[in-house]
């Protein structure tokens, strides 16, 4: 579920948001109407699978700001998805959340409504590097929300960091860390900042305005996460995403490195299924005229050929900590191996299992191991 709306546009986000200044007073593009049309796309994917009678596993709300919109809007989808499908006991329905963009009520609402996973966009805990990402809430709010969630009954709470800010220290890093451990959150994600051409932040770093992100400073914040994660019980199960326990994991994504069948709903969401993917319209405004005729909001659509598929599940199954099933690799890739394992990047053990397991530097260089194995 694609919420695209944004209080503010954050500098180094180049996701398909809008902020209420960017869509103006545009028939179709508010926030009041998104639930209607989000509802209007899945009883359209109902008629389109027809008789399919798969239980839905998994429901993830993200952004933008999915919280931006009513409790009660986000929990009607939630009907809406168990009326057309049915959702599948002990399904996992996720939002993300901003920490600014909820209170105590809010979750409570959100948890009575089906809503049992929340993740919050905690980013940072010093105020000078959410400044630079134009994050807009107080860092002490994080704990508040988290609180506030746990109170309202959430089966899990995760919180989303991301390192490698410009001006950002070892210390302000290991300040954060620290922070969202303190709040004994279940699952953490952590991500190196990309800097994406078409940004702000992109701008101010061909200006000269803020450096750009360094490599070896990115390794050592990694490790640094890595080892606090490990000593509080968080493993990892995917590069960049640590759990207190497997089923702490989040399924929701699990399925998409893993190729599952989805369906995305709402402006510019992808979806899969069955070997076909597609996109749909990015801008609310077509996109809601589309689904309010009856008609598929797609924009375009690739049947995945079986290399396509093969290459993809080397792409994302070589990052989580089960591993690649060595026979997927084609001989060239096979040949590779001894030499990943020399290196320190590939584990042996794991080559005895039959797959292609990760060491510590190999996350470090998953992109470099992974660009080897498909040569």
């Amino acid at each position: 579920m694609h919420v695209p709306f944004c209080r503010v546009r954050c500098g180094y986000c180049d996701f398909n948001t809008y902020t209420a200044t960017e869509l103006g007073d545009v028939p179709g593009a508010s926030r009041a109407s998104y639930a209607d049309a989000a509802i209007a796309e899945i009883r359209f994917a109902r008629r389109v699978l027809g008789d399919v009678d798969v239980p839905v596993e998994t429901v993830f709300f993200g952004g933008g700001t999915p919280t931006l919109l009513p409790p009660q809007d986000l929990t009607r989808i939630v009907a809406a998805i168990d009326s057309e499908f049915g959702l599948a006991p002990g399904a996992e329905v996720t939002t993300e959340s901003n920490p600014d963009s909820v209170d105590a009520d809010d979750l409570a609402r959100l948890r009575e409504g089906g809503v049992n996973r929340v993740s919050f966009g905690m980013q940072s805990a010093v105020t000078d590097v959410l400044r630079v990402l134009d994050r807009t809430h107080d860092p002490l709010r994080v704990p508040q929300v988290v609180r506030w969630a746990r109170e309202a009954g959430f089966d899990q709470v995760s919180l989303d960091l991301i390192y490698g800010t410009p001006g950002e220290s070892l210390d302000d890093w290991r300040t954060s860390i620290t922070a969202a451990l303190d709040c004994e959150p279940d699952h953490v994600s952590a991500y190196a900042l990309i800097v994406e051409e078409g940004t702000a932040l992109a701008r101010q770093v061909r200006r000269g305005v803020v450096p750009m992100t360094d490599d070896d400073d990115l390794a050592d914040k990694y490790l640094l996460a890595d080892a606090a994660f490990e000593r509080a019980g968080l493993g990892w199960y995917e590069v960049s995403n640590w759990a207190r326990t497997p089923q702490a994991a989040c399924r929701h994504n699990v399925l998409y490195w893993t190729g599952g069948d989805w369906w995305g709903v709402g402006p510019g969401a992808h979806a899969h299924v069955g070997g076909v993917r597609w996109w749909n319209v990015k801008h609310p405004t077509p996109y809601a005229l589309r689904v309010g005729e009856g008609v598929s909001p797609a924009h375009g659509r690739e049947q995945l050929d079986d290399e396509t598929r093969r290459v993809e599940r080397v792409l994302l199954e070589t990052r989580l900590r089960q591993g690649l099933p060595v026979d997927v690799l084609d001989d060239a890739g096979r040949a590779a191996l001894p030499d990943q394992v020399a290196r320190g990047l590939v584990e042996q053990d794991g080559l005895d299992q039959g797959r292609v397991v990760l060491t510590t530097r190999g996350r470090l260089l998953a992109d470099a191991v992974v660009r080897d194995l498909l040569t």
